[in-house]
Protein backbone atom coordinates (compact mmCIF):
# COMPACT_ATOMS: atom_id res chain seq x y z
CA UNK A 1 0.00 0.00 0.00
CA UNK A 2 1.42 3.32 -1.06
CA UNK A 3 0.38 6.47 -2.78
CA UNK A 4 1.56 6.90 -6.35
CA UNK A 5 3.41 9.78 -7.94
CA UNK A 6 0.15 10.52 -9.80
CA UNK A 7 -1.57 11.09 -6.47
CA UNK A 8 1.20 13.22 -4.96
CA UNK A 9 2.02 15.38 -7.95
CA UNK A 10 -1.58 15.67 -9.10
CA UNK A 11 -2.54 17.06 -5.70
CA UNK A 12 0.47 19.37 -5.75
CA UNK A 13 -0.63 20.74 -9.12
CA UNK A 14 -4.11 21.41 -7.70
CA UNK A 15 -2.69 23.04 -4.57
CA UNK A 16 -0.47 25.27 -6.73
CA UNK A 17 -3.51 26.35 -8.78
CA UNK A 18 -5.57 26.82 -5.61
CA UNK A 19 -2.93 29.13 -4.19
CA UNK A 20 -3.46 31.41 -7.19
CA UNK A 21 -7.02 32.13 -6.06
CA UNK A 22 -10.33 31.91 -7.92
CA UNK A 23 -9.18 33.88 -10.97
CA UNK A 24 -5.63 32.51 -10.95
CA UNK A 25 -4.14 30.86 -13.99
CA UNK A 26 -0.81 29.05 -14.40
CA UNK A 27 0.91 27.49 -17.38
CA UNK A 28 2.47 24.04 -17.46
CA UNK A 29 6.02 25.49 -17.34
CA UNK A 30 5.09 27.65 -14.34
CA UNK A 31 3.70 24.69 -12.41
CA UNK A 32 6.62 22.51 -13.51
CA UNK A 33 9.19 25.02 -12.23
CA UNK A 34 7.33 25.67 -8.99
CA UNK A 35 6.88 21.98 -8.14
CA UNK A 36 10.09 20.51 -9.57
CA UNK A 37 8.20 18.12 -11.84
CA UNK A 38 8.84 17.73 -15.57
CA UNK A 39 6.63 19.68 -17.95
CA UNK A 40 5.58 16.46 -19.66
CA UNK A 41 4.40 14.96 -16.38
CA UNK A 42 2.59 18.14 -15.31
CA UNK A 43 0.89 18.19 -18.71
CA UNK A 44 -0.21 14.58 -18.30
CA UNK A 45 -1.57 15.22 -14.80
CA UNK A 46 -3.40 18.38 -15.83
CA UNK A 47 -5.03 16.49 -18.68
CA UNK A 48 -6.29 13.87 -16.20
CA UNK A 49 -7.49 16.60 -13.84
CA UNK A 50 -9.18 18.45 -16.72
CA UNK A 51 -10.98 15.31 -17.87
CA UNK A 52 -12.03 14.76 -14.24
CA UNK A 53 -13.58 18.24 -14.14
CA UNK A 54 -11.18 19.77 -11.61
CA UNK A 55 -9.29 22.20 -13.86
CA UNK A 56 -9.97 24.10 -17.04
CA UNK A 57 -7.54 24.96 -19.81
CA UNK A 58 -7.53 28.30 -21.60
CA UNK A 59 -6.57 28.32 -25.25
CA UNK A 60 -4.74 31.30 -26.65
CA UNK A 61 -3.64 33.00 -23.44
CA UNK A 62 -2.73 29.58 -22.11
CA UNK A 63 -2.76 28.28 -18.64
CA UNK A 64 -4.89 26.27 -16.30
CA UNK A 65 -7.20 27.27 -13.50
CA UNK A 66 -9.50 25.50 -11.07
CA UNK A 67 -12.82 24.54 -12.63
CA UNK A 68 -14.68 25.39 -9.41
CA UNK A 69 -13.86 26.91 -6.02
CA UNK A 70 -11.28 25.03 -3.93
CA UNK A 71 -13.92 24.53 -1.24
CA UNK A 72 -15.96 22.45 -3.71
CA UNK A 73 -13.12 20.12 -4.75
CA UNK A 74 -13.29 17.04 -2.52
CA UNK A 75 -10.05 15.07 -2.26
CA UNK A 76 -11.83 11.73 -2.37
CA UNK A 77 -13.10 12.64 -5.84
CA UNK A 78 -9.65 13.83 -6.93
CA UNK A 79 -7.97 10.68 -5.69
CA UNK A 80 -10.50 8.54 -7.56
CA UNK A 81 -9.56 10.29 -10.80
CA UNK A 82 -5.80 10.26 -10.19
CA UNK A 83 -5.27 6.73 -9.03
CA UNK A 84 -8.19 5.17 -7.29
CA UNK A 85 -8.31 3.61 -3.88
CA UNK A 86 -5.48 2.22 -1.79
CA UNK A 87 -7.21 -1.15 -1.68
CA UNK A 88 -9.31 -2.07 -4.67
CA UNK A 89 -12.45 -4.13 -4.32
CA UNK A 90 -10.69 -7.05 -6.01
CA UNK A 91 -7.80 -7.16 -3.54
CA UNK A 92 -8.55 -10.72 -2.43
CA UNK A 93 -9.02 -11.94 -5.99
CA UNK A 94 -5.68 -10.51 -7.13
CA UNK A 95 -3.65 -11.88 -4.21
CA UNK A 96 -4.37 -15.60 -4.34
CA UNK A 97 -0.78 -16.73 -4.29
CA UNK A 98 -0.24 -19.83 -6.39
CA UNK A 99 -3.85 -20.93 -5.95
CA UNK A 100 -6.84 -20.14 -8.15
CA UNK A 101 -8.72 -18.90 -5.08
CA UNK A 102 -7.19 -17.46 -1.92
CA UNK A 103 -6.97 -20.06 0.83
CA UNK A 104 -8.28 -17.42 3.25
CA UNK A 105 -11.32 -16.45 1.18
CA UNK A 106 -13.74 -17.84 3.79
CA UNK A 107 -12.10 -16.57 7.00
CA UNK A 108 -9.65 -13.69 6.58
CA UNK A 109 -8.61 -11.25 9.27
CA UNK A 110 -6.49 -9.30 6.75
CA UNK A 111 -9.52 -8.56 4.58
CA UNK A 112 -11.25 -7.03 7.60
CA UNK A 113 -8.16 -4.92 8.36
CA UNK A 114 -7.76 -3.68 4.76
CA UNK A 115 -11.44 -2.79 4.51
CA UNK A 116 -11.25 -0.90 7.81
CA UNK A 117 -8.15 1.01 6.71
CA UNK A 118 -9.80 1.84 3.37
CA UNK A 119 -12.95 3.04 5.14
CA UNK A 120 -10.86 5.31 7.39
CA UNK A 121 -8.96 6.74 4.41
CA UNK A 122 -12.20 7.23 2.48
CA UNK A 123 -13.74 9.01 5.47
CA UNK A 124 -10.86 11.47 5.76
CA UNK A 125 -10.73 12.13 2.02
CA UNK A 126 -14.52 12.71 1.88
CA UNK A 127 -14.18 15.36 4.60
CA UNK A 128 -11.20 17.12 3.03
CA UNK A 129 -11.40 19.73 0.31
CA UNK A 130 -8.67 21.42 -1.66
CA UNK A 131 -9.42 24.54 0.39
CA UNK A 132 -8.37 22.63 3.52
CA UNK A 133 -4.94 22.04 1.97
CA UNK A 134 -4.31 25.71 1.16
CA UNK A 135 -2.52 26.31 4.43
CA UNK A 136 0.88 25.79 6.00
CA UNK A 137 2.00 22.62 7.75
CA UNK A 138 1.24 23.81 11.28
CA UNK A 139 -2.27 24.85 10.28
CA UNK A 140 -2.79 21.45 8.66
CA UNK A 141 -1.66 19.67 11.83
CA UNK A 142 -4.28 21.65 13.75
CA UNK A 143 -6.94 20.82 11.12
CA UNK A 144 -6.08 17.12 11.19
CA UNK A 145 -6.32 17.05 14.98
CA UNK A 146 -9.93 18.07 14.51
CA UNK A 147 -10.57 14.73 12.81
CA UNK A 148 -10.71 13.06 16.22
CA UNK A 149 -9.70 9.41 16.34
CA UNK A 150 -7.35 9.73 13.37
CA UNK A 151 -5.43 12.58 14.99
CA UNK A 152 -3.84 10.50 17.74
CA UNK A 153 -1.18 9.34 15.26
CA UNK A 154 -0.17 12.82 14.08
CA UNK A 155 3.23 14.08 15.13
CA UNK A 156 5.58 16.58 13.65
CA UNK A 157 8.46 14.83 11.93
Amino acid sequence: MKLTSHDEYGLRCLIRLGQEGPAGRLTIPEISNAEGVSEAYVGKLLRILRLGGFVTAARGTGGYSLARPASQIVLGDVMAVLGGRLFGGDFCETHTGQMEDCIRSVDCSLRVLWRTVQAAVDGVLRRTTLQDLLCNEQQMITWVKGLGEFASHISRQ
